[in-house]
């Protein structure tokens, strides 16, 4: 190493002053994020799922296969 001295002690004071600083959220918003992310998630999965399906018998029927 070029003369970088590691020292624990120092390091875990720093950390403790960096966590001080975080803004937690709070159990309301962080269901409230969750719910937010589950309910999107799927109604992306069901838009890809039709848009899939669409494409699906759109192709079938420009080749006359699957009908």
């Amino acid at each position: 190493m070029s003369g970088v001295a590691f020292d624990p002690a120092k390091f875990v004071r720093e950390v403790r002053s960096e966590v001080t600083k975080v803004t937690w959220p709070s159990r309301k918003e962080t269901l409230v994020t969750t719910g937010l992310v589950f309910g999107l998630s799927a109604l992306a999965a069901i838009f890809f799922f039709v848009a899939d399906q669409v494409i699906g018998i759109g192709v079938r029927a420009l080749f006359g296969v699957g009908f």
